[in-house]
């Protein structure tokens, strides 16, 4: 992701975001989150036995459950308002004299908390009830159609209830592109040292890789907060000891008592391949096509 700063410069983010992003989660990235979402909803499940009762949803259809049309949604709209708010926000904060990681920490942040707020709440909630809808079906319950499920959670809590969790997914998203961002940059800087590449001077594309790739692995350590997030947008119900209203620390509370500290951390291994593919997707390749437009001007 290339900084910008100037003003009006970045107008084309909201579409190399979009494609981008759109890109990533039609191919590895859809995949990686059902899986994570397996293991975070039945924190029982090894990653074996998650693997099977996704395949045992349809064989490669159930790896990805949910892309149309939340996924895609949630890819189109939250890639052209992170792209957008973190470039301007990281090229502002590089012209004021910031470091490159701090920089990329505060637009990773901003970018985060925008695609929230702005789009994510209500996709990523109904991407979540759609993947953990299967239990009901285990139980002998016939689950609703996806715009049934979604007619009906807006029909009882309104905006709220479609966007059930959405502080989560705010608290998750600042954490997830401030981190990586912010340890992309810090990689790109020991990389640019530790080859003697000067300042300004582009970086090979392996290079870029490998950086993004130490940034998406790094900003999972907040695996707890998703693991929160999927529970609270879960489709379980009736559950003993479940808080009947959810909030972010009853949520993680319940969680802990339930399965302790492995709890938290439920599906961490498919979100780290999820963090590393969304990362060298949104940094390194679309810094590329960055590069492409700004080159055309």
């Amino acid at each position: 992701m290339a900084p910008t700063g100037r003003k009006g410069a970045s107008y084309e983010n909201i579409a190399i975001g979009a494609t981008m992003n759109f890109f990533e989660v039609t191919t590895l990235g859809q995949p990686l989150e059902v899986i994570k979402t397996q293991m975070a909803s039945q924190r029982s499940d090894t990653m074996g036995t998650a693997l099977k009762k996704v395949w045992g949803r349809g064989g490669v259809a159930g790896f990805y459950q949910g892309l149309i049309p939340w996924a895609w949604i949630e890819a189109s709209t939250k890639g052209a308002v992170l792209l957008f708010a973190a470039a301007e926000i990281e090229g502002y904060s590089s012209r004021a004299g910031v470091s490159p990681a701090l920089a990329g920490l505060l637009g990773g942040m901003g970018g985060g908390i925008a695609q929230a707020y702005a789009t994510m709440g209500v996709c990523t909630c109904m991407k979540t009830a759609e993947i953990t809808r299967s239990k009901l079906a285990a139980d002998g319950i016939k689950p609703p159609s996806t715009w049934t499920l979604f007619a009906d959670m807006y029909k009882k809590g309104g905006i709220a209830g479609i966007n059930k969790g959405v502080n989560a997914v705010a608290l998750r998203q600042m954490t997830n592109w401030g981190s990586r961002l912010g340890f992309a940059r810090l990689a790109e800087q020991a990389i640019r040292k530790g080859r003697g590449v000067p300042e300004g001077e582009k970086l090979g594309a392996l290079d870029r890789v490998a950086a993004s790739t130490v940034g998406g692995a790094l900003g999972c350590w907040n695996q707890p907060i998703e693991v929160v997030r999927v529970e609270m947008q879960s489709m379980a119900k009736g559950v003993a000891g479940r808080p009947a209203k959810l909030t972010v620390f009853n949520t993680l509370a319940y969680i802990y008592k339930e399965n302790g500290i492995k709890g938290l951390y439920r599906g961490v291994t498919p979100r780290i391949g999820l963090g590393i593919w969304q990362t060298v997707c949104m940094v390194s390749f679309a810094g590329y096509v960055q590069e492409w437009f700004a080159g055309n001007k």
